[in-house]
């Protein structure tokens, strides 16, 4: 039971890749996929009271570990049902991109049990170059060929990212003799003065700020995110922050806050990354890209949780990451429904939409309200928690810049709900959605908003979830 959900994904990962040698059709590949997401999600559930400690206590098998692997294989399945169509990924390589998923996804798992570097370093690089692949599989139909630019960029930055931690992990191998987690940090808590420390902790931050699009480590987002299929930057979008958060949240949970220059740090990228994500945001035309840039703002967002170092700060942090993934694929949900052929979806392109869809519009005007930290949805609970949390532990100023962002983040997400109800369509043709999608739509909209006006009770399993790290 201990490694049940990785073996559901290997046993997944080899039925897609027997299934690539034959000639089955699309659809029957399709209905596969999503057999097989269930059945890794049905493994993670089963698998969730599982504790213990594997190959030589380098993975840890914990009710923490667990909890993000049901939540990464959720979100997962959600993607396999908004993107079941793949309406924009090459025909020919549909089981190739079903089975990169399958093994990025394996990945994430891996990270969040990891507890010892090189274990993390494998992990992080078996769930990043599966998504660097799935990213140039999109069809350009003879138009243009950004896919081929952003696999390109993300390769790039994600590969520099990782050269940036594997460094620092040599420095911290170096400096404690060690290259199991706890007795690094252990031992790098007596050193927070030391240069070399500093460095190597800065370093190994940063391949973990890649994957969460933290600043200075955003640049690759808008470009991915407008170059990769709708189905693909749902999965970019939504995932790999899940297993990044638990790792933050896992490795900062060991630090104590006498670490000023790692606090100052944290503070820093996070200012930074509320500031140019929302500024950015408020320009972008395609819709896309604005929630590459809110994206970036929200992870600053996130930072105040674990500024705290306190469990409550980390219950929080991981309240928002669940709500934020939540709200971020219903508005892709929409992206795919309203996307005819898998093209880029402007934001004039939703004019009217509650005319065409009123499922949908409803769908994507809650998830935007959400995300501006409109009540009584969950956005606004968990930014509430986050600034009481970081306002407790004496952050007024860094309270303050985030309100400020927050008010900016309601310009253009609102912006978007005008267009939606307060303009006539463009085109008057009815939109369909499947009973697939509408059943999710409902599913996801639930959880919006029962985690909004109910909080208390996920914020406790939150915190039941952070405590038993230790």
């Amino acid at each position: 039971m201990q490694f049940l959900p990785e073996l559901a994904l290997l046993g997944a990962s080899l039925a897609i890749f027997l299934v690539s040698l034959g000639t089955a059709n699309a659809t029957k590949i399709k209905t596969i996929a999503m057999g097989l997401g269930g059945a890794v999600f049905v493994a993670a559930l089963l698998s969730i009271g599982a504790q213990g400690n594997l190959f030589y206590d380098s993975y840890k098998v914990d009710l923490y570990s667990q909890i993000f692997k049901i939540l990464i294989a959720g979100a997962m399945l959600v993607v396999l049902i908004l993107g079941r169509e793949l309406k924009d990924i090459k025909e020919t390589v549909h089981p190739e991109y079903y089975l990169f998923m399958f093994l990025g996804v394996l990945g994430l798992m891996m990270l969040v049990s990891s507890i010892e570097l090189l274990a993390i370093f494998i992990a992080l690089e078996l769930s990043s170059f599966a998504v660097y692949l799935m990213v140039p599989m999109r069809d350009d139909n003879g138009k243009n060929r950004f896919q081929m630019e952003a696999g390109i960029k993300y390769l790039l930055f994600g590969v520099t990212a990782t050269a940036f931690m594997l460094f620092g992990m040599s420095y911290m191998f170096g400096l404690t003799g060690s290259t199991h987690l706890p007795a690094v940090i252990s031992a790098l808590s007596q050193m927070y003065t030391q240069p070399a420390a500093v460095i190597a902790m800065m370093m190994v931050l940063a391949g973990f700020f890649y994957k969460l699009a933290l600043f200075p480590f955003h640049f690759w987002v808008p470009d991915v995110y407008e170059g990769a299929s709708n189905e693909t930057t749902a999965f970019i979008a939504s995932v790999p922050k899940l297993a990044a958060v638990a790792l933050l949240i896992r490795l900062v949970s060991m630090i104590t806050g006498d670490g000023q220059i790692i606090t100052t740090l944290l503070m820093v990228c996070a200012i930074l990354s509320m500031f140019y994500g929302n500024l950015s945001a408020l320009v972008q035309t395609d819709i896309k890209r604005m929630l590459g840039f809110s994206g970036i703002a929200h992870a600053g967002f996130i930072l105040l949780g674990l500024l705290t170092f306190q469990i409550t700060g980390y219950a929080n942090a991981l309240y928002y990451i669940i709500g934020y993934v939540i709200m971020n694929l219903a508005c892709f949900l929409v992206i795919c429904a309203v996307s005819s052929k898998g093209e880029n979806v402007q934001i004039s392109d939703l004019s009217g939409l509650h005319k065409r869809s009123p499922m949908l519009a409803l769908t994507l005007a809650i998830a935007l309200f959400a995300l501006a930290g409109i009540p009584p949805f969950v956005g606004f609970m968990g930014k509430f928690m986050l600034l009481a949390g970081a306002l407790k532990q004496g952050y007024l100023l860094l309270v303050i810049l985030a309100a400020i962002n927050t008010a900016i983040a309601i310009f253009y997400y609102l912006s978007v709900v005008r267009v939606t109800f307060c303009s006539e369509p463009e085109n008057t043709t009815p939109l369909s959605s499947s009973l697939f999608t509408n059943v999710t739509s409902v599913v996801l909209l639930l959880l919006i908003i029962v985690m909004g006006v109910v909080p208390q009770q996920f914020i406790d399993l939150a915190t039941i979830t952070v405590q038993s790290m230790r």
